[in-house]
């Protein structure tokens, strides 16, 4: 699972995360995601985009949510 940051128009910044195996519920995971980060982000293609920069929390989370630490890479 791969995370990084990208630039959107007017300079706003959405955090990505990519990379999740096929049978994972992406909806549901970044649905959690923008709960608890208390953001607005959408999901296509088996990739989370969430607004704001989230890379220092967004780790943890997703350990939390069941994802072996090792398979995250920022």
């Amino acid at each position: 699972i791969q995370i990084t940051t990208d630039k959107k128009r007017y300079g706003k910044i959405v955090t990505i995360v990519s990379g999740f195996e096929s049978g994972v519920d992406v909806k549901k995971i970044a649905k959690t995601l923008k709960n608890e980060l208390a953001c607005g982000g959408t999901y296509k293609d088996q990739m989370i985009e969430l607004q704001g920069d989230h890379q220092k929390r967004i780790k943890s989370l997703l350990v939390e949510l069941g994802f072996e630490e090792d398979s995250i890479g920022e």
